[in-house]
């Protein structure tokens, strides 16, 4: 580490779950349209950064120091933004605490992470505009974790609206460490079929709930995914079966899975569930809602 970086500034990249998260048709583009509720809870990675020469990285997962870490690529695809011949560097360190691949959006909310670290640091002063720009491009679910908080994500992902923050909340988050393909989004949108698609009401009864100061009731808490979800990683239904039996009276998965959540009120009802979770050998968390 050079004598430029023996400041480090400590940032926390956030994960998400999906309240809602519903597929409406295949685009043109091969992506697909969506109409999702997202929300930002207590579980977050850990980036250290501070100026240096050169471009360094680091993590405590050696496995995940590569090219292709959405680290790496969003402080690259900022430098480049800078123009040829910046002088710019940093030392960035990740420690990763959301489990990879598991639907929480981990490297989409380190690259967010990223960018506002960067052009804080840098002292680039970019706008939101441009800043939701580069991270459209670094991935579909990234835009969202340059504000976080409660979003509706439209398009493929990047079109957002904030939403009034959700009533303060807990829920129990399970972590299943089931064996992941490595292309485990895009296999499972290959599983989906017609009957999975819907036309977004869903979605739209869950804003208008939020809206209105409304807890999310279990009814609008909907994920397409689930049904190829729970096909393709059969033994998932023993964790969802599992947390009932600890007390969650409804579990949902996030994203495209596999994490699963129950939503409460209180934080000693969370606690006392992933407790019982916890003793049984399960990697469970429990964990808030955080506002934007």
């Amino acid at each position: 580490m050079s004598d430029l970086a023996q400041e480090t500034t400590t940032f926390r990249a956030y994960a998400k779950i999906n309240l809602s998260l519903e597929i409406l048709q295949k685009r043109p583009d091969g992506f697909h349209e969506i109409a999702s509720v997202m929300q930002t809870v207590g579980l977050y990675d850990t980036l250290r950064i501070g100026l240096s020469e050169d471009l360094l990285f680091d993590c405590n997962i050696a496995e995940l120091v590569t090219e292709d870490n959405l680290v790496w690529q969003a402080a690259l695809k900022l430098l480049e933004y800078c123009g040829p011949g910046s002088q710019r560097g940093a030392d960035i360190f990740l420690e990763k605490a959301i489990p990879q691949a598991a639907g929480l959006g981990g490297g989409s909310s380190d690259a967010a992470t990223t960018l506002l670290a960067l052009d804080h640091l840098w002292e680039l002063h970019l706008g939101q505009e441009q800043l939701l720009e580069l991270a459209a491009e670094l991935g579909s679910d990234v835009p969202f974790f340059l504000k976080g908080g409660t979003a509706l994500a439209e398009g493929r992902g990047e079109i957002l609206t904030e939403l009034p923050s959700i009533p303060d909340s807990w829920l129990v988050l399970v972590y299943p460490p089931l064996p992941m393909p490595e292309n485990k989004t895009k296999e499972l949108y290959k599983l989906l079929d017609r009957s999975d698609f819907s036309q977004g009401g869903v979605t739209r009864a869950l804003v208008s709930a939020l809206k209105q100061g409304e807890r999310p009731p279990p009814s609008l808490l909907h994920n397409s995914f689930e049904r190829v979800v729970y096909e393709r990683f059969p033994h998932l239904d023993y964790f969802r079966q599992t947390m009932v039996e600890a007390g969650a009276d409804y579990v949902r998965v996030s994203g495209s899975g596999p994490a699963l959540f129950s939503l409460m009120a209180y934080q000693h009802e969370a606690q006392e569930i992933a407790d019982r979770l916890t003793q049984a050998n399960f990697f469970a968390y429990a964990i808030p809602t955080i506002a934007g």
